[in-house]
């Protein structure tokens, strides 16, 4: 039988008007991958920063190796063998990754740092790993699989015991996976337990020997995946049977809304297409075909070098994002956290702040107005918060998600761009994401929708778009749907054949 080497007991932990975690208790075993899942606002990371003693719980207690805490601080969570590697990494960009593995140890005597033994000691931990990092290179100039390496390999710098990943694969193509998950299973190997905090449910039946479902805050269960499926796993989550499909819409696609002619910029070359008036219009490519780019040049966030674009068949010139918002393109980035919304400003706040103009009566804002719009567009996409005065940074993934459409919404958008709109939200959050998207095009809006997710793609496409290098490689339509053929002219395929 294995060793528990880590136990939470009753872990409770409330804020002001919500309980993040509600009386939590479930067991690690030593040596093993041992998953955690949940929807958006399950207590999730919560339960991480409770672990690596971030924040402190109201009630219950923690073992680790027998060892009994009623609250961690980050110096203890250290001492005993804990390391998180966060979602938003926590590397520092200007220094190089040996630097970064090391930071904060001391390898020589006196006040100098032995750079040469860091980069000897780092390059020794990458060989172990078997991956090849130039340990003198800044990490900002790493790629997203390369920098997820040099957290691991801190962690591991400071003989981690027990490794918490937070969405390890979230900005990771397939191959960067694939190399991801031979290190974890390296490190499982020489006893390092791993804890997997995952969305990507078909992750867990690869990589984890166990489950463990968080709901609500709550303890719902923990699985061997050996004894599980997946359509058992969500319904876990949900608290309910969820189909993991796309929802049906009856929409009668109308007349030409958005042309856009020879599109030159941003690295995209001779773009043309249309989209028309209820429609749904996919973009397919691999990482860094140019679909982003385009996007940003269509919303002016980017400079467009030459071509046209038409709405209603009148050309219009959008230098600046002003530009497309007053044009009625509004615009759900890829990094909602970065681009999508103001984190530190409440709901209310990020919902008007587009259009502060309908909200006005002449210089001053009319707060009235305000409250109504706000009220009306989280009722309206059932944003979960116990007050429109709740500061956005403190929502989960899916209700920030919903705040960048209501924002978006709120400025009269006619057309909306959703770049990547499920990434890194739960099962149950997408399918409220895919209503909405739904009501949008039935309500008479037009949408163009970037994804990388193939099933997403075609169940929410009309048609789609294909993207390689900047240059489109294809049009195919819903009755032609094929995930290989979109595959293949992803990857530089043409139109009925190869080269």
């Amino acid at each position: 039988m294995a060793n528990t080497i880590l136990s939470v007991r009753e872990i409770t932990k409330d804020y002001p008007g919500v309980r993040a975690i509600d009386h939590l208790s479930f067991d690690v075993e030593e040596g093993e991958v041992h998953a955690l899942i949940g929807e958006n606002g399950a207590g999730k990371s919560t339960l991480i920063k409770t672990l690596s003693g971030a924040i402190t719980p109201t009630a219950g207690t923690i073992v680790v190796n027998g060892k009994e805490f009623s609250e961690m601080t980050p110096k203890l969570a250290k001492e005993q063998g804990i390391g998180v590697i966060y979602q938003e990494f926590t590397l520092v960009p200007g220094i190089s990754a040996a630097e970064n593995v090391f930071l904060g140890e001391k390898t020589s005597k006196g006040i100098f740092v032995n750079i040469k033994e860091r980069e000897r000691r780092a390059k020794e931990l990458f060989d172990e790993m078997q991956v090849e990092i130039d340990v003198s290179k800044p990490v900002r100039d790493l790629s997203p699989a390369c920098q997820q390496i040099v957290e691991i390999a801190k962690a591991v710098s400071k003989e981690v015991k027990i490794l918490i990943m937070d969405e390890p694969t979230a900005p990771l193509t397939v191959s960067e996976v694939d190399t991801l998950f031979r290190v974890v299973r390296d490190l499982k190997k020489k006893g390092v337990t791993i804890i997997y905090i995952s969305h990507r449910l078909e992750e867990l039946f690869e990589i984890a020997d166990r489950v463990t479902v968080m709901r609500d805050g709550a303890y719902v269960g923990t699985e061997k995946m050996a004894d599980i499926d997946r359509r058992k796993l969500i319904a876990m989550m949900a608290g309910r049977e969820l189909k993991e499909s796309y929802p049906s819409r009856k929409v009668d696609v109308g007349e030409e809304v958005l042309r856009v002619e020879n599109l030159y910029g941003n690295g995209d070359r001779n773009i043309s297409f249309a989209l028309h008036r209820g429609e749904i219009l996919g973009f397919a490519g691999l990482v860094g075909a140019g679909r982003t780019e385009l996007m940003r040049v269509i919303y002016g966030a980017d400079p467009m070098e030459s071509g046209k674009v038409y709405i209603h068949g009148k050309e219009v010139h959008i230098k600046c994002c002003g530009d497309a918002i007053q044009a009625g393109i509004g615009y759900i980035p890829e990094d909602r956290k970065a681009h999508g919304v103001f984190l530190p400003m409440t709901i209310k706040w990020n919902t008007v702040i587009n259009n502060l103009k309908a909200f006005s009566s002449g210089l001053f804002v009319d707060t009235k107005k305000e409250n109504r719009a706000a009220e009306e567009y989280r009722e309206k996409f059932r944003i979960k918060t116990p007050s429109l005065e709740q500061r956005v940074r403190n929502l989960s993934g899916g209700n920030q998600q919903k705040v960048v459409l209501a924002k978006t919404l709120a400025a009269n958008s006619e057309i909306v761009i959703f770049d990547e709109p499920t990434r890194g939200i739960d099962v149950g959050a997408k399918q409220e994401i895919y209503k909405l998207m739904n009501e949008l095009v039935e309500s008479g809006k037009s949408i163009l929708m970037v994804s990388s997710d193939m099933p997403e793609l075609l169940g929410m496409s009309d048609r789609v778009i294909v993207i390689y290098e900047g240059e489109k490689t294809g049009e195919v339509s819903k009755e032609e749907f094929n995930q290989n053929y979109i595959l293949d002219l992803a990857s530089g395929g043409k139109e009925n054949g190869t080269d």
